[in-house]
């Protein structure tokens, strides 16, 4: 008999795994950058300049030259002046030969047309006295400004036709003084809205002072006798028996002391004895 082979057991190798543990992915903050603000464009466009003060005399001639613009990059003042024949304002950077130029106001007014870039630039970027001796138009702002003084003019306007007779009295009279007393109620009305009209935020600042009405009352009561005003006017008083009512602090205006005191428990009393008496 045939012997068997002996078979030979061939044991593989154990090959081990290794894990690897991911480490967790943090994310780092956002950082939002902002975008730098810029500057705002240069319009090319006619330019119209005029004088500071409502100043409208023939002729002023601005000065062009010897003056000096300090300029935050360099981190020095750079000499400019305006040149007829130059591209640029700044002395440093001029070629050839300097024509200096003239700059006139006629009748605190100058228009410089879109064509002349230098010049405009000058007097809108670099002269000194911009907004000082003169200023530019601008046309959006003082739009802005006449909408704002137009609806300060319609909110005063309103108010003065609501308010009564007596709030009336006392506003006009902190306006005009006694004269008031010698107003018919139609000339009171007039005059009211003509004052909201060319003045809207003295009156409504007026309307608004809670102690005009109290004033009224004590011009009122002086006027009609009820009580006195000292001749120092430090002091106020019955008129039919001069007891003193109260006295007018230092530096303060009478009426306005007097309105302050009516507020008070003592003058509250004789605030309605007064009112009684007006009526």
């Amino acid at each position: 008999m045939a012997k068997k082979k002996k078979e030979t057991m061939v044991e593989e190798p154990v090959v081990e795994e290794t894990v690897v543990m991911e480490e967790p992915v943090v994310e780092s903050p956002r950082v939002e950058i902002k975008p730098e603000p810029q500057k705002p464009k240069w319009e090319v466009r006619d330019r119209m300049y005029y004088l500071a003060n409502n100043m409208s005399p023939l002729t002023l001639k601005l000065k062009t030259s010897n003056l000096f613009w300090y300029d935050k990059e360099k981190g020095y003042e750079r000499q400019i002046m305006y040149s007829r024949n130059q591209k640029t304002v700044f002395v440093d950077e001029m070629k050839g030969v300097i024509r200096p130029g003239h700059v006139v106001f006629a009748d605190g007014v100058l228009y410089v047309p879109k064509e002349k870039q230098t010049l405009q630039k000058f007097l809108s970027l670099y002269h000194p006295h911009l907004d000082t001796i003169y200023h530019e138009k601008d046309s959006v702002s003082e739009a802005k400004d006449e909408v704002e003084n137009i609806m300060e003019e319609v909110e005063a306007l309103n108010i003065a036709m609501k308010i009564d007779i007596d709030m009336a009295e006392a506003v006009m009279r902190a306006e005009i003084g006694s004269e008031v007393s010698n107003l018919s109620s139609k000339e009171l009305k007039r005059d009211l809205l003509v004052f909201a009209k060319n003045n809207p935020r003295l009156f409504v600042n007026l309307v608004s002072d809670e102690n005009i009405h109290l004033r009224n009352i004590g011009i009122k009561a002086v006027e009609s006798g009820i009580i006195r005003i000292s001749q120092d006017q430090r002091s106020f008083h019955w008129s039919s028996n001069d007891r003193k009512l109260m006295t007018v602090p230092f530096d303060e205006h009478p009426y306005s002391a007097l309105a302050q005191w009516f507020k008070t428990d003592e003058g509250m009393n004789v605030l309605a004895s007064i009112e009684k008496r007006l009526n």
